[in-house]
Parts: structure tokens; sequence; C-alpha cells
């Protein structure tokens, strides 16, 4: 009765681990990915183009360059999504200890390569975003503070899980990278409020957020630029908003066609943060909407899975790392339609960059692994657990 009221899949002793993951994972999801992927290698195919021509490199380097870092993030990807949420715990908080170090060292030995924040670690061969890996693994790891709060007898787990996040936050904005802290400050957020976090207090701590970003515009010349460009009343054309917001014009329903788009050579991050100006450009808004609904697929699928979880570390690491995969989605887009101002964040699975698409799968494999079906339990046990 149990497994009919939750959908849980049985499973049978001794079953081989392939199988047994393709009958309990989320394949609307993994395909989605999949399409996803492949959407991004076909706008690489003209977006990356242009910035291989001007370092003297081959047409298509980017675009190799992104399939095999894509081919190592989808290996990442299946492998931690074969893990049980201990596993994904354990790899969580290992994860976060180390990239949390990293970050924290980046003002010391990062590079900012002329943008005017310290967010990479340049290897000489090739470059690392360390918090591109911090998100999801801080995720897991906070996850488990709140869910063991919920255990009786259990450690302060909210409280602590705020001082994580407190000083996440202080340090993402040190480089600065204040986008990737709100989102790091976002996806606590609902993971509270899943743990069952009042909404006064939430409220309370937004409006702590809106008043650090009152201080970071009067302290951060970098911020404060993006602040009053979003905030102006005209778009200088010459700017990346301003090329971004021509392309998406141009291209109308069904874009200019294939190969056609110009602000490929105009953009200097049209093969990363403004990938969706190019897909709006060449392929229209069809092309866009198709990418809207494979986000919107992940994150639907993945949080009514999560409803019937009743494992609160699945559960609220879960939610939070579908609505932090959604909501990035929705921040690059809403940057490059100036709905947001520029945060500098990538498209997950579709902008080209090893950091991010490597990152993006660690966060997907977790999601695909703490959503997939698993012998729920009796009832009983859950009521004898909470005597």
């Amino acid at each position: 009765m149990t497994e009919m009221v939750f959908g849980a899949t049985p499973m049978r002793a001794g079953d081989p681990i392939l199988p047994k993951w393709w009958r309990t994972v989320d394949r609307w999801s993994l395909f989605a990915v999949l399409c996803l992927f492949a959407i991004g290698l076909l706008l690489g195919l003209a977006a990356s183009v242009p910035l291989a021509e001007k370092n003297n490199l081959t047409p298509f380097y980017y675009v190799t360059r992104q399939a095999v870092f894509g081919g190592l993030g989808l290996g990442v990807m299946f492998v931690i999504s074969l893990m049980n949420p201990r596993q994904i715990r354990r790899l969580g908080v290992t994860g976060f200890l180390i990239s949390m170090i990293v970050v924290a060292a980046l003002p010391a030995i990062g590079t900012d390569f002329g943008k005017g924040a310290t967010r990479w670690l340049s290897l000489g061969f090739a470059s690392v975003q360390p918090s591109e890996f911090l998100k999801p693994c801080f995720i897991a790891a906070v996850a488990w503070c709140m869910a063991a709060s919920q255990e009786v007898g259990g450690p302060p787990g909210k409280t602590i899980s705020f001082g994580i996040t407190v000083a996440v936050v202080l340090t993402l904005a040190m480089q600065p990278d204040f986008g990737q802290a709100s989102l790091v400050l976002f996806s606590w957020g609902v993971m509270f409020f899943v743990a069952g976090a009042p909404l006064a207090l939430l409220l309370g701590v937004a409006g702590l957020a809106v008043a650090g970003g009152f201080f970071a515009y009067g302290s951060s010349e970098h911020f404060a630029r993006r602040i009053d460009g979003f905030l102006s009343a005209e778009i200088d054309p010459r700017t990346q908003i301003g090329y971004a917001t021509n392309a998406i014009q141009e291209g109308g329903f069904f874009g200019v066609g294939v190969g056609e788009g110009t602000v490929k050579w105009s953009l200097p991050d049209a093969h990363t943060d403004f990938i969706i100006a190019v897909a709006a450009e060449e392929y229209g808004l069809v092309m866009v909407l198709v990418i809207i609904a494979l986000y919107a697929t992940i994150v639907f699928r993945s949080l009514m899975r999560l409803l019937r979880e009743r494992d609160p570390f699945a559960r609220i690491a879960g939610t939070g790392l579908a609505c932090a995969f959604g909501v990035q989605a929705l921040i690059n887009m809403g940057v490059a339609v100036r709905l947001l101002p520029a945060k500098g964040m990538t498209l997950p699975f579709v902008s080209y960059g090893g950091s991010s698409v490597i990152a993006s799968g660690i966060a997907m494999g977790m999601l695909l692994a703490l959503t997939r079906h698993r012998p729920q339990g009796e009832m009983s046990d859950l009521i004898g657990r909470g005597r």
C-alpha cells in the first residue's frame, strides 16, 4: 500500500546497478539535460567562431573543448546519480570544505582576467571558477545541517546553516561576486522554508539582504557600475546589454537564420553569459521557448518527485538544487533581456566553460540521485521514529 501511495519502485535484492538506476531515475529530466547540452554545442558552433578567429585558433576550437568538458560533466553527473542520499551528503560536505577554502583564498591567489572581479584560479593551461563548484556542495552541506536539526536531540542545524551561509555570502562578496552570493542566499532561503522556518524570519533575512545591497552599492565601484547601467533610461548600443537586446529584437519569432547572426562578432561573452542572445537572433523566439521549457521540465519534475520524499535531507537538498538550477537559468536570461542587472552568470549546460558545465553536472547528478524512486519504508517506521 505504501508503494502505491508514494510511487516507490520495488527493487529486488541483487539487482544489477544499471537496470536499477534506469528504472528509478527521472528519465524526462535526464533527457532534458542532454537536450540542453546538445543545444549548447549547436549554439557554440556559431557563437565561439569569432573568438577562435580573434585568438588565431581553429574555427571550432572552443566547440571541441566544450564537447570534452561536456563529456566530463555528463560522466560526473551519471556517476553521482548512482549514489544514495548518504553518499551525496558525504560528497557535499567534503566538496564544500575544499571549495570554500579555495574560494576564500582567491583574493590572494586568484585572477580577474581584466573583468574587475577575482573569481578565477589560473592553472596555466586552464582556469577554474571555484564558486561554481561551491554552490551544489554548499546546498548539500546546509541541507544536512537542517535535516539533522529535525532529529530528536539533534544539533541546532538551522542556526549553524545560517552561520555557514553568512560566511559564504561574505566570502563571495569580497571577490566581488554578488550574483553567486545572491544565488547562495536564495538557495538557503528556499531550503530554510522547506525545513519549516517561519515566514517572518525569512522576510527579516530578505530585509538584511536588501540592506547589504545598498551597502555594496556605496562601497563597490564594480557593483555600482552594473546597477547604474541597469537603471539607466537609455541603453548604450555599444555595451554588451545593448548588443544583446538588439540581437533579440532582430531575431523575431523564427530568427534570421543559422549562421546569419551578427551579435556573436560584437559580444565578447557571446559564447558564455550572453549565449541566449545568439539563440534568439539566429533561431528566434521558438528556440528560446524550447530552452525555457527544458529548464522548466527539470525543475517541475524534480519538485513533484520530491513532494513524496520522506527523507528530510533528500527533500531539502533536492529542493535547493532544483530551485538554484532554475533560478540561475532565469537570471542569465533575465540579464540578456535587461530584466536584471548584469551578474556574469552562465546558462547551465548551454554556456561555454569547463567549470560551468562540470559543476552543473555535479549539481544535476545530485538532483537525479535525490529524486530517484526508492523504497520509502513502512508508515509505522516513521511513526515509531517520531515517538
